[in-house]
């Protein structure tokens, strides 16, 4: 919810920095239904308690698979390459740590996240973490609205993402002057 709230509000500081968010009407990104049974696996995975307990890692890794593919399909995005490292940070992280996102024990103190509980947890204490740097080491505080821990990974998804919408909005902030129109994609063979 953190990531998403971020984005929000870089929707929301388009117009002030000299964008339009209507040029958001005219994208067309490739591979849309990538992204989107990317988001869906992460919700099953995230939300819907009781499957079994290989299959809810097994799909954490897959999902970043889908993500991967809507992200190269549209590689010519300006800051898109910043979202992709992130993703890959993130996928790194999950990968070596059997489908879970290492969690530091201070970050989920912090954020008031607890770790116990049934079912699966995305990111949690690992036991001996491989690359926790690249883990959920940061934390919005539990006296903070949307408290939560994050990566570096989503540090960098999130400013690419601003970089992409300011891009495509035309925002001061991209270096652009006026909005960008994308041409298709030719397709992968």
């Amino acid at each position: 919810m953190v990531m998403v709230a971020c984005f929000l509000v870089c929707l929301a500081t388009v117009p002030l920095t000299g964008g339009r968010v209507s040029a958001l009407a005219d994208f067309k990104p490739g591979k849309v239904w990538a992204l989107w049974v990317a988001l869906a696996i992460q919700a099953v995975v995230i939300f819907v308690p009781g499957g079994p307990s290989a299959l809810y890692p097994a799909g954490h890794v897959v999902s970043y698979g889908f993500a991967f593919l809507f992200l190269w399909a549209n590689r010519d995005l300006s800051g898109l390459w910043l979202i992709t490292l992130g993703a890959a940070m993130n996928t790194l992280a999950t990968v070596v740590n059997g489908g879970v996102m290492p969690a530091t024990r201070s970050a989920l103190e912090m954020a008031g996240v607890g770790t116990g509980g049934s079912g699966f947890l995305n990111s949690t204490i690992v036991g001996n973490p491989k690359l926790i740097f690249l883990g959920d080491v940061f934390a919005v505080p539990a006296s903070f609205p949307l408290n939560n821990v994050f990566s570096p990974g989503d540090v960098c998804i999130v400013v690419g993402g601003a970089m992409v919408l300011y891009g495509i909005c035309g925002s001061r902030l991209s270096g652009r002057t006026k909005s960008v129109a994308l041409k298709p994609l030719k397709p992968l063979s």
